[in-house]
């Protein structure tokens, strides 16, 4: 028998008894009623207008940042190392005021960036003012340049 004639003879006997068993044992209804519980226990959709998920980032700083109280005794432990150096060590200068922390080295794939190393906050070079040392005498230094060739 091939199995094209076997799938012909089968596949209607099987189609009546899992219909038969849906039906007539009770098992279609047992399948609605728990969808219909699992609809029912199912949270409320979220709304549109609720706001985004906080930002990771920003939770961990805020969860690191220091408090009031923690920054007053990190000063006053300050004082007193400084105190206890002695304030003739450095004629009382902090050798470290108004400095910030070295940016952390990038990893490989970061150093491919042009401006890996880069502080975000470094303002760079200004050039507002090349117009105004070249002025309108552009095609005077374009013809030294063509000159030197």
């Amino acid at each position: 028998m091939k199995k094209s004639e076997l799938k012909r003879i089968l596949k209607p006997l099987i189609q009546e008894c899992v219909k038969e068993a849906i039906l007539e044992d009770g098992i279609l209804s047992n399948i609605i009623g728990e969808v219909a519980k699992g609809m029912m226990s199912a949270p409320a959709p979220i709304s549109q207008n609720e706001s985004p998920p906080p930002d990771p980032s920003l939770q961990r700083i805020q969860r690191n940042a220091f408090t009031t109280e923690q920054s007053s005794r990190l000063k006053d432990h300050k004082k007193k190392l400084m105190s206890a150096i002695g304030t003739g060590a450095f004629n009382g200068v902090d050798l470290f005021e108004g400095t910030t922390p070295a940016p952390a080295q990038a990893s490989p794939q970061q150093s491919s960036s042009p401006l890996s190393g880069q502080s975000p906050s470094d303002a760079g070079v200004d050039i507002s003012s090349i117009m105004g040392v070249v002025g309108n005498s552009w095609s005077a230094h374009m013809n030294e340049i063509k000159e030197r060739k």
